[in-house]
């Protein structure tokens, strides 16, 4: 064989060499992109699935924790196909560490909030931590919205919460705010007495705690359109109060966030059933909790 030959056979060896590789390496990228638009597509999906859900948080009240919503929580898991999807525990520095699952496909996902400095009432600093869980439940889920189920002084945490990030277009907006048994205008023994205060025309307070007055002076800061359950306990001892929080005090919600909200409603849950701690643990109340969140 001449050596021209051998020349023209190793060119076109080399030549399919080349040609195989190339078509092996155009195979590859091909799967490569199919690998990649399938993991984007799903992992859209995934999002998507928790942006159309709203989740509801429960956040409990001074000195308490998880057990001052438990039976809220289980009520809607029983009777209303609702799941507790996660709890998001607070460090007492305001860092959120959430522990369990949220399966892309629950319908009324429950968020359970505890907080481990749980006698802190500096709402100033309470509002930052949870201004820190949204902020995460935001990167990590993609929640665009969410409602807000409070007992007790949890309530004035996500009011004030409202009033600083409330209008932030960046952050999760509000759908529905659940208060039960809210201090909002004073706590009994401390800055308030029973019978002291009375509501006067179109709803405002007499008198303002240092607290109220300070949302007052913010009330345009809260957001527009959220729906409004103000729930409140009256002993009917008497005291016109919880034992903890008066019926003006709890009521003096209204003035602040009537003229904002797309609708505010009052219920009073009058007798022994009426109790400050007692509130959480009414079954008739987990009853209208539930109806106005997920059935009016």
């Amino acid at each position: 064989m001449g050596k021209k030959t051998s020349r023209w056979l190793f060119g076109i060896l080399l030549l399919l060499l080349i040609g195989i590789g190339l078509l092996s390496w155009r195979q590859k990228q091909q799967k490569v992109a199919v690998s990649s638009s399938t993991a984007i597509t799903q992992n859209q999906q995934k999002t998507a699935a928790h942006q159309d859900t709203i989740p509801t948080i429960y956040l409990h009240g001074y000195g308490a924790g998880a057990r001052s919503t438990n039976s809220m929580i289980t009520y809607a898991e029983e009777h209303d196909n609702a799941h507790r999807v996660l709890t998001a525990t607070i460090s007492r520095s305001g860092q959120v560490k959430l522990s369990g699952s949220w399966p892309k496909n629950t319908k009324r996902p429950l968020i359970q909030v505890v907080l481990k400095d749980n006698t802190n009432n500096d709402y100033f600093v309470t509002r930052e931590w949870i201004h820190n869980l949204l902020l995460l439940l935001k990167r990590k889920y993609h929640i665009s919205r969410y409602n807000t189920v409070a007992h007790s002084m949890g309530n004035l945490t996500f009011l004030f919460y409202q009033i600083k990030y409330g209008q932030n277009n960046a952050l999760p907006k509000l759908k529905k705010q659940v208060n039960l048994g809210a201090p909002f205008n004073g706590i009994i023994g401390m800055d308030d007495q029973p019978n002291r205060n009375r509501l006067e025309k179109a709803g405002k307070p007499k008198y303002s705690s240092s607290t109220y007055q300070y949302l007052l002076e913010h009330r345009k800061d809260y957001p527009r359109g959220v729906d409004i359950l103000n729930i409140f306990g009256n002993k009917e001892d008497g005291t016109n109060s919880d034992d903890a929080v008066s019926v003006t005090s709890a009521r003096s919600l209204r003035y602040l966030v009537e003229t904002r909200a797309a609708s505010y409603h009052e219920i009073e849950v009058k007798g022994p059933g009426g109790q400050h701690s007692k509130l959480h643990e009414n079954k008739a109340v987990a009853k209208k909790i539930d109806q106005f969140l997920w059935h009016n």
